[in-house]
C-alpha cells in the first residue's frame, strides 16, 4: 500500500488517517506550495482558481493547529457568500472529524438565534460571511480573543462584493500575532494594498492563471437569433445529452423562465439565484451534487466557488458582460483531469463581445453548425429523464460506515455539559475518549458521535447508565450535519 503524500508535511496521524479516508492522497500544486508555509505561521498571499484544491490546502493546517481543549473559536474564515460558507465548513468539518474539530457556519438568511445558541457551545473554527461575523461580534456572542489564524476567501469577489470594510474591520479587532492567509483568483492592487498594513512580510504563492485550463475543456459557440434561442438550446441539449451540467442566464428572471420552460418539456432540473430564500437556495445545491436532478440552471451566482464533482457540460444560454465570468462559468467543467464541454448561445448582435472574450483567451472559440436531431435521439433524452435518479455519494460518506450518531435525552435545560456525556460513556468497558465525536448540546437533546463502530455497544450500555444522576432515554439518531 502506498504511502499518503501528504505525510511529508509531519501532519498527526488524525488527519493523515482522515485525508487517507477522504482520498486525498496526492497533494495538488497549490497544497504542496501553501500547507508547509501554512503550517509554519507564515502569512501568505496566494493566488488559485477554483477547483485547485485551495480549501484544503488551508483547511488542513487549519485543523491541524486547532486543539480541542481549547473553548473558544481558535481560527476564522471568511467567505463572501453563504453558499460558500456551508461548503468550506462541510469540508472542513470532514478534514477535522477524527480530532473532532467544531465548525459553525455563520451567514445571514437563517435564523440567527441557532447561532446564538451554537456559539455558547465550544466552537473551533468559525466559517462565515463578514456581514454575519460582524453581527455577532457586535452581539459578543462571537469572542475573537483566541483567534490566532483567519482565512480571507475569494478575496477579489469578497471585495468586488463590497466586504472590503468589514473585513478590515474584522482584522483590526484580532490579536497583532494572528497569521493571516489571503486567497484570491486575480491579485489587483486594490485587493492586495489594504491587507499589506495587516500581514507581516507575506509569502506570495503564485499558481498558473485559470486560462491554461482551457486544454480539457472543449468550447464550442452558437450563433442564433432571439426568438429562436430556447429551440436550439433545446437541440443542443438532446444532441449532448449531458449527465451533469450547470447552464447559466444572464438575469434572475431568465433563469426563471429557462426553468419553467423546461420543467414544461419535462426535463428535470432545478434553479439557483440570489432572490430565492436561503434554505431553498442550499437545498437546491445539495439536491444537486446528491443527482436527485442532473441540469441546474442558474445565475452567476454558482459561477464561483460553489463545487461540483464530475460536471460533463456548461452551457451559457446567455453569455456573460464580463470576460473573466466567462472564465469562471466555463472552468466549472473540466476538473481533476477530466475533460469538459462548453457551450455558448449567442446572437449576431453579440460580436463585439465574442471578439473581447476571445482577445482575453488569446485563442478563437470554434463556430459549431447547428445540429441536426433525430427522432430515435428525442425518444431516448426523453427516456432519460424519466430515469429514477442514482444517487451520488457524499464526500465524507465513508465516515458513516464507522460513525453511529446518538440522541440522548436532556441538553441544556437539564445543565447537561459535555464532560457528564464524556464520563459516562468512557465508563463503559472498552470505551476510550478516541470513540467519542462531535458532541451537540441543544435545549433538550445532545447528540453524540460514537466513532470506530463501537455505536451499539455505546447504545445498549446507556440503556442502564445514569448520566448526570439519571437514566436517559438513547437512541439513534439521524441527525446530518
Amino acid at each position: 500500500m502506498n504511502k499518503n503524500q501528504f505525510s511529508q508535511f509531519q501532519l498527526s496521524d488524525e488527519i493523515i488517517e482522515t485525508l487517507t479516508l477522504l482520498d486525498y492522497n496526492i497533494p495538488t500544486a497549490i497544497q504542496k506550495v501553501v500547507i508547509p508555509h501554512a503550517l509554519a505561521g507564515y502569512d501568505i498571499i496566494a493566488k488559485a482558481q477554483t477547483g485547485s484544491g485551495k480549501t484544503a490546502a488551508f483547511g488542513i493546517p487549519l485543523c491541524e493547529k486547532i486543539s480541542w481543549e481549547e473553548n473558544l473559536p481558535q481560527a476564522l474564515v471568511l467567505e463572501p457568500t453563504r453558499e460558500l460558507a456551508q461548503q468550506v465548513k462541510t469540508e472542513l468539518f470532514h478534514i477535522g472529524r477524527k480530532k473532532r474539530i467544531k465548525i459553525p457556519a455563520l451567514f445571514g438568511g437563517m435564523p440567527i438565534d441557532k447561532q446564538l445558541l451554537t456559539l455558547k457551545q465550544k466552537s473551533h473554527i468559525i466559517v462565515g460571511t463578514p456581514g454575519r461575523i460582524m453581527d455577532h461580534i457586535r452581539r459578543k456572542s462571537l469572542i475573537l480573543e483566541q483567534v490566532k489564524i483567519v482565512v480571507i476567501d475569494e478575496a477579489d469577489l469578497m471585495f468586488q462584493m463590497g466586504f472590503a470594510e468589514e473585513v478590515t474591520a474584522i482584522l483590526e479587532l484580532l490579536n497583532a500575532s494572528r497569521q493571516i492567509m489571503l486567497f484570491s483568483a486575480t491579485m489587483e492592487d486594490k485587493i492586495i494594498t489594504p491587507m499589506l498594513a495587516f500581514m507581516k512580510d507575506p509569502k506570495y504563492l503564485l499558481l498558473p492563471d485559470a486560462k491554461e485550463t482551457k486544454g480539457s475543456i472543449t468550447q464550442s459557440l452558437y450563433y442564433v437569433n432571439t426568438d429562436d434561442k430556447f429551440t436550439l438550446f433545446m437541440k443542443l441539449l438532446i444532441h449532448h445529452s449531458p449527465s451533469s451540467c450547470m447552464i447559466f442566464c444572464a438575469t434572475r428572471e431568465m433563469v426563471n423562465t429557462l426553468y419553467q420552460k423546461l420543467r414544461r418539456e419535462r426535463v428535470r432540473c432545478g434553479m439557483l439565484h440570489g432572490e430565492m430564500e436561503q434554505r431553498d437556495r442550499l437545498k437546491t445545491i445539495e439536491s444537486f451534487r446528491d443527482g436527485l436532478f442532473s441540469y441546474l440552471v442558474c445565475t452567476d451566482v454558482a459561477a464561483r466557488g460553489i463545487d461540483f464533482d464530475s460536471l460533463t457540460h456548461v452551457f451559457q444560454y446567455d453569455l456573460p458582460t464580463n470576460v473573466e465570468t466567462y472564465v469562471h462559468r466555463i472552468g466549472r467543467t473540466g476538473r481533476n483531469g477530466k475533460s469538459g464541454a462548453a457551450i455558448s448561445l449567442a446572437s449576431p448582435d453579440e460580436l463585439r463581445l465574442v471578439d473581447s472574450i476571445e482577445y482575453y483567451l488569446q485563442d478563437k472559440i470554434p463556430v459549431i453548425p447547428l445540429p441536426t436531431i433525430t427522432e430515435e435521439q428525442k425518444k431516448q433524452f426523453r427516456e432519460k429523464q424519466l430515469e429514477k435518479p442514482i444517487l451520488k455519494k457524499r464526500k465524507g460518506a465513508i465516515f458513516q460506515k464507522s460513525i453511529t450518531n446518538i440522541a440522548i435525552g436532556g441538553g441544556r435545560k437539564s445543565k447537561m455539559r459535555s464532560g457528564d456525556i464524556v464520563g459516562a460513556i468512557c465508563s463503559i468497558h472498552g470505551i476510550t475518549p478516541e470513540d467519542i465525536g462531535i458532541i451537540d448540546i441543544r435545549d433538550r437533546l445532545t447528540y453524540v458521535e460514537i466513532l470506530n463502530q463501537k455505536g451499539e455497544m455505546v447504545l445498549n450500555a446507556l440503556e442502564n447508565k445514569p448520566i448526570k444522576g439519571k437514566i436517559r432515554k438513547v437512541s439513534i439518531s439521524r441527525k446530518r450535519n
